[in-house]
């Protein structure tokens, strides 16, 4: 290979790697569908890299996502459903339709304004793609997203109408109201299926105090993620000194060793 690679370079490979008579056999046999849990995958390894502020690593990801796009973009090239300069091409379109008060000669007084503007555009190529009378305000929302981040999205479509809490402090009630509710569903004659419901709504009624927090509940969750593991390294490195394992016969001690890796933390 040669010392500076570009994008037509990326291409060229992904249709080596196709080809019917020169390709690997293991690409030639991909679909969208096989394909789609490696792309999902490279997408959280992003996520990992930023997480982590490893940019060495970060770059190494975004190449295998785009990587993704270009495999998904060849794949339907052979169908003749489009390419990846068609890819290219509706991006770009896109972006600069989207930010008219950067390409255009329209002004907005704030991220607000931005925001709404991006809305209804949003709104208005759903419109150009078809999209009838009939069809509901939540259609579209994929289902294929993470369920904290799709619940997310559907509060906010919900918003956009006005079904929404007045303010913060409404949505903290409603948490303890799915709390309580979750409660009485606690108990061996309790139903098991009041019992799931409940809890998901407890949990939706979280992602929406998240939204009115202004704070992502994925990312808000991965970090909690992320802090259990770190913490819970700790409590394991902290027994293995003592010459001890995990387990029930020394809670007592992981729970002291927990509660110091928390303080360790805030120091």
């Amino acid at each position: 290979m040669k010392d500076i690679s570009t994008i037509d370079d990326l291409l060229a490979i992904m249709a080596r790697l196709r080809d019917p008579g020169r390709g690997c056999p293991w690409d030639q046999k991909q679909s969208f569908g096989t394909i789609l849990p490696y792309t999902l995958e490279e997408a959280y390894e992003v996520a990992e890299a930023i997480e982590r502020e490893d940019t060495e690593e970060l770059c190494d990801e975004l190449g295998d996502l785009l990587f993704q796009v270009v495999y998904h973009a060849q794949m339907a090239s052979e169908q003749g459903i489009f390419g990846f300069r068609d890819v290219v091409n509706g991006i770009c379109d896109k972006m600069v339709r989207r930010h008219p008060h950067v390409f255009g000669e329209v002004h907005f007084e704030d991220e607000h304004q931005v925001q709404a503007n991006w809305e209804r555009e949003k709104a208005a190529e759903r419109e150009r793609k078809g999209r009838t009378e009939t069809d509901g305000l939540l259609d579209g929302v994929a289902q294929a997203l993470p369920a904290l981040v799709r619940a997310q999205k559907l509060q906010r479509r919900a918003a956009r109408v006005g079904f929404d809490w007045d303010d913060v402090e409404g949505v903290i009630e409603k948490v303890r109201e799915e709390l309580a509710e979750c409660e009485q569903t606690i108990g061996d004659q309790a139903d098991p299926i009041e019992r799931v419901h409940e809890l998901g709504d407890l949990l939706f009624s979280c992602v929406n105090l998240a939204r009115h927090l202004d704070i992502d509940a994925e990312q808000a969750l991965r970090a909690a993620n992320h802090r259990f593991e770190r913490r819970f390294a700790l409590v394991e490195s902290g027994l293995r000194g003592k010459g001890k394992e995990p387990g029930a016969d020394v809670r007592d001690e992981m729970e002291r060793l927990w509660e110091a890796a928390k303080e360790e933390e805030k120091n």
